[in-house]
C-alpha cells in the first residue's frame, strides 16, 4: 500500500488522482491533501479518502476547516502555509508526491519531496520552468524518482526506452514533438482576439482544466512552458524539442528516431491516464478512462505552430534560448498577466505584450540557487504588476 500526498488536491489534476486511487484503493492510500481555499471541498474529500493531513494556504483557512472536521467528527492533522506543503511532501511516511499546484507556490514542497527521495508525479511544470538544474541535479542527489504527469511529457516517457534517464544522442533520439490543440482560438480572425473575454479563453474545446492553465493553452504558453520542462526533463537541447499542432488532442506526443522511426502515445483526453501510468509505472492500473474507438475517431491533422497568433510560444523558445533565471522571469511574467486578464485589467492580446516588456527590462542572471531564482521571480512580478498599474493610472 503507497501513501500518496497530493499537493493541490481541489484542482482538475487532483480530482483525477483521487478518482484513479479511489479505483484501486488495494494499492493506494491517501497520506495527504493539500488546497489553497477551498474549505468545502477539501472538507468533502476528507469525508471520502480520510487522509491523516490536510493543509490549507494560510491559518483563517486552516481554522474554518479544523472547526468542519470536528463538526464532521473527522480526526486529521490540519496545517497551514508552505511550512506545512513542505511537510507533507516530506514526511518519512509519504511514498508518493504528485506536485499539482498551479504555478510557482508549488516549487519548494515539490523540492522538498524531491529531498526525500520521493516518488515526485510531476504536474507542476512551474518547478523546472524556475529551477530546471537544481531541480534535476536534486532528483540526481537524493535518488528521487520523475514521473511526468503532462499528458505531453507522460507521452514522451512512453515512447522512450523503459529507462528515460541519459542523454538523447545514446537514445538515438532525433527530435521530440509535443502535440498542441491550438486551444479555443485557433481558429480566430487576429482581429478578434482583443475582444475575447476570460470566460472564451477558459473554454477548452477537449480539455478540462482550470483557469490558469486554460488561459495558457488559449495563448500557447502552457506549450511554450512545456517545451522548457521537456528539455530538462529529458536532457534535450530547446533546438530538438518541436510543437506540432493537432486539435483532435488524440496523440498526446512523439518521439522520432534517426532510423526514421516516429513512436508516438495516443488516447483520449483524459488525465487519468498518465496520472495512473505515473502511480504505476513500470505496471499499468484501472484508470476509468474509456478505450479510444479508432474507427470513430475521424482523421488526424497535424500542422506548425504560427508565432504570429502565439507569440508566448516564441518567447517561451527565447527564454529557453538564453537561459539562466530568463525561464523564471517570463514564468513570473506570465502568471501575473494571465491574473490581470482574468481580473479584466488588461485585454487578451496585451498577456504576451506585458511578458516581452518584462523580459527587455529585467538581465537574466545564472540560476546558481534558489535564492537567486525568488529573488528574480519577485523582481518579474513587481515590474509586471507595477507597468500595468501606472499604465491605468496614466489612462
Amino acid at each position: 500500500m503507497k501513501k500518496i500526498t497530493i499537493l493541490g488536491s481541489t484542482g482538475s489534476i487532483g480530482v483525477s488522482t483521487l478518482d484513479v486511487v479511489a479505483r484501486n484503493n488495494d494499492k493506494y492510500s491517501v497520506f495527504a491533501l493539500t488546497a489553497n481555499k477551498q474549505v468545502d471541498r477539501l472538507l468533502e474529500q476528507c469525508k471520502q479518502h480520510k487522509p491523516e493531513y490536510v493543509v490549507m494556504a494560510d491559518t483563517d483557512s486552516a481554522n474554518l476547516l479544523q472547526s468542519k472536521l470536528n463538526e464532521s467528527g473527522l480526526d486529521c492533522n490540519v496545517l497551514a502555509g508552505e511550512e506545512g506543503l513542505i511537510e507533507v511532501s516530506s514526511h518519512d511516511n509519504v511514498d508518493y508526491v504528485m506536485a499539482a499546484i498551479v504555478g510557482a507556490a508549488g516549487l519548494l514542497p515539490t523540492l522538498a519531496g524531491v529531498k526525500k527521495g520521493k516518488r515526485i508525479l510531476l504536474a507542476n511544470k512551474e518547478a523546472l520552468v524556475m529551477s530546471g538544474q537544481i531541480f534535476m541535479d536534486a532528483v540526481k542527489q537524493f535518488n528521487a524518482e520523475l514521473l511526468p504527469i503532462d499528458s505531453e511529457h507522460n507521452a514522451v516517457f512512453q515512447s522512450m526506452p523503459y529507462n528515460a534517464s541519459g542523454t538523447m544522442d545514446e537514445r538515438g533520439i532525433k527530435q521530440i514533438i509535443l502535440t498542441a490543440s491550438g486551444g479555443p482560438f485557433r481558429d480566430t480572425p487576429l482581429s478578434e482576439l482583443t475582444a475575447v473575454t476570460p470566460e472564451q479563453a477558459c473554454a477548452h474545446p477537449n480539455w478540462d482544466m482550470g483557469r490558469k492553465i486554460s488561459v495558457d493553452s488559449a495563448t500557447m504558453m502552457n506549450k511554450g512552458l512545456e517545451v522548457i520542462e521537456a528539455c530538462w526533463l529529458f536532457d534535450a537541447p530547446v533546438e530538438r524539442v518541436s510543437v506540432a499542432m493537432h486539435p483532435q488532442s488524440i496523440i498526446h506526443s512523439m518521439v522520432e528516431y534517426h532510423d526514421g522511426s516516429i513512436l508516438s502515445q495516443m488516447g483520449q483526453p483524459d488525465m487519468r491516464t498518465p496520472i495512473a501510468h505515473a502511480l504505476a509505472w513500470p505496471e499499468r492500473i484501472q484508470s476509468g478512462v474509456d478505450s479510444l474507438d479508432l474507427f470513430t475517431m475521424g482523421s488526424l491533422e497535424f500542422k506548425k505552430p504560427d508565432f504570429e497568433r502565439f507569440p508566448c510560444l516564441r518567447l517561451a523558445y527565447e527564454a529557453m534560448q538564453i537561459g539562466g533565471t530568463q525561464t523564471t522571469i517570463l514564468n513570473a511574467a506570465n502568471e501575473i498577466a494571465v491574473d490581470l486578464f482574468l481580473n479584466g485589467e488588461i485585454a487578451f492580446t496585451e498577456i504576451p505584450n506585458l511578458i516581452e516588456k518584462v523580459m527587455s527590462i529585467m538581465t537574466p542572471r545564472e540560476a546558481i540557487s534558489l535564492d537567486v531564482i525568488l529573488e528574480d521571480d519577485a523582481e518579474a512580478r513587481r515590474i509586471a504588476y507595477d507597468s500595468v498599474k501606472v499604465k491605468n493610472t496614466l489612462h
